[in-house]
């Protein structure tokens, strides 16, 4: 499902809402944020169009927010940070996976995709975010620190 109307269709039939919204309490940086109500277990999804500079933006932020609902990783406010980066890490995970599937990947660099901004741009998606699924595919996790 790496089709962004098809991903904004099945949250919507999935009864998760979504709300183009200014991210005031937040950094800079955040694009998009998840929240489910514990009563009712009701999902909401938050995207600062604002923020975002591209179509490829719009896809990372969206399918790492599908990732927070579907893996249902959550977390309060004032969580430690190791389990929020663990929840990061699963919504990556499963953005990567609907996004870019490792044969996929495969495929894009023997047609000849070899540098990162080719395979990002092929894929519709940030370079930040192809770094991440190379990562991912070639190391088994999303340390791009150490390999880029």
């Amino acid at each position: 499902m790496g089709n962004l109307t098809e991903l904004y269709q099945w949250l919507h039939d999935e009864g998760v809402y979504l709300f183009d919204w200014g991210l005031p309490f937040s950094n800079e940086k955040t694009k998009s944020a998840s929240i489910r109500l514990k009563d009712t277990g009701t999902w909401g999804i938050f995207v600062d169009a604002g923020r975002l500079e591209s179509r490829a933006e719009e896809r990372v932020a969206m399918f790492h927010e599908a990732g927070h609902y579907t893996t249902g990783t959550t977390h309060e406010v004032c969580s430690p940070y190791d389990l929020i980066a663990k929840h990061e890490r699963r919504a990556d995970r499963w953005a990567i996976q609907a996004l870019v599937t490792e044969e996929e990947l495969d495929d894009a660099v023997a047609a000849g995709h070899t540098d990162l901004w080719s395979l990002a741009e092929h894929f519709g998606v940030t370079e930040a975010f192809i770094r991440k699924a190379v990562c991912l595919y070639t190391y088994g996790n999303l340390a791009t620190e150490m390999y880029f």
